[in-house]
């Protein structure tokens, strides 16, 4: 039976991706990459929660419009978000006329979600899939600790989540968008699903901590099976694990004998300016690597100035109701293999 790297059984390729931010977001270093913002982080709506379904709306209708198809188009859709019953997800994708999945992987749901779309349009069942996720700052933050009205003190470890939404189109064929004068062409070449690690981390503030061992399982499985070293990949992302998160697994990879100091660049700590900003431990949340990885990493690849990236979706599988009970917060890492291919154009 096969648990370790998995192969699409034909070529699959990121066919469009689009991102969608806030406010905080558009401070940070990555402004110029996002498609779509909001500086107030409404988007038109009267409640967080459904500011965060219009976000998945929008990621999807532009990463569709990037490619000039219509939304029967795509045979599949795989979506999650951090909300009760991925509400946001459930409401803001009504109106396509497509399949749809509802996933929960935390953080890592934009990996969970593109690994799923890759093993489902690489088996040659559909053409083509969509996978969406997204997180808001304001609903998560009442959700999982306090309102913000309540004016809680965030401890140094901890991170920022992300208002954002990350959509991409996933198939068979590569194709160039409209207005795309980018050389290059992105392949998934293959995935790994993570194990599910559970370390005692009971800290809800420092969620870094968490993650950390469940990126390195993924992460030392995936070089020992690939034989590749670490320096053979231009990158090396991971979800978000942010500042505490990253020391962490950088020292575990050390001792594991596979060190990714040189090439390794985390999500949390890429979106935003973290000192200036006061974004402590930097960015997390479903929306955090969705949107890094849909803009800044996709456009990397295109670009060819990144040839060969690894990207590990963290996420830390945590509910208000077992940490409340005293109960522990595993961690999850699922891996995906973009491969960037220069085009004849």
């Amino acid at each position: 039976m096969q648990r370790g790297i998995l192969y699409p059984s034909r070529k699959v390729f990121v066919q469009s991706s689009a991102s969608v931010v806030g406010g905080h977001e558009m401070k940070g270093p990555l402004a110029s990459c996002f498609d779509i913002h909001d500086d107030k982080d409404e988007f038109g709506a009267d409640t967080w929660e459904k500011s965060e379904s219009e976000m998945q709306r929008l990621a999807l209708n532009c990463a569709i419009s990037k490619l000039g198809i219509k939304d029967t188009d795509i045979g599949a859709l795989f979506a999650g978000d951090l909300l009760n019953q991925c509400a946001g997800s459930n409401f803001g994708l009504l109106e396509f006329d497509i399949p749809y999945l509802g996933l929960y992987g935390a953080c890592s749901t934009a990996a969970e979600g593109l690994v799923i779309a890759t093993l489902v349009s690489g088996s040659g069942y559909m053409d083509r899939c969509a996978c969406v996720s997204s997180s808001h700052n304001c609903a998560a933050e009442r959700q999982f600790r306090y309102p913000i009205e309540y004016g809680g003190q965030r401890t140094p470890t901890s991170q920022w989540t992300v208002t954002g939404s990350g959509a991409f189109i996933i198939g068979k064929d590569d194709i160039i968008c409209e207005g795309d004068n980018q050389s290059g062409a992105v392949e998934i070449s293959d995935v790994m699903i993570g194990r599910t690690l559970d370390y005692g981390i009971t800290d809800a503030n420092n969620m870094g901590a968490a993650m950390a061992p469940a990126a390195a399982d993924t992460l030392r499985r995936y070089f020992y099976e690939s034989g590749r070293e670490p320096e053979s990949f231009g990158l090396i992302v991971t979800g978000d694990l942010g500042f505490e998160g990253s020391k962490i697994l950088r020292e575990l990879m050390k001792t594991e004998g596979y060190p990714i100091y040189a090439n390794h660049v985390d999500c949390g700590l890429l979106i935003y300016n973290r000192e200036e900003q006061d974004k402590h431990a930097g960015g997390s949340g479903c929306g955090c690597s969705a949107v890094t990885v849909a803009s800044y990493i996709i456009d990397l690849l295109r670009c060819g100035k990144v040839q060969d990236a690894l990207f590990v979706g963290t996420g830390a599988l945590m509910s208000p109701t077992s940490t409340n009970q005293g109960g522990s917060i595993p961690g999850i890492g699922h891996l995906v293999h973009f491969i960037s291919h220069k085009r004849d154009v």
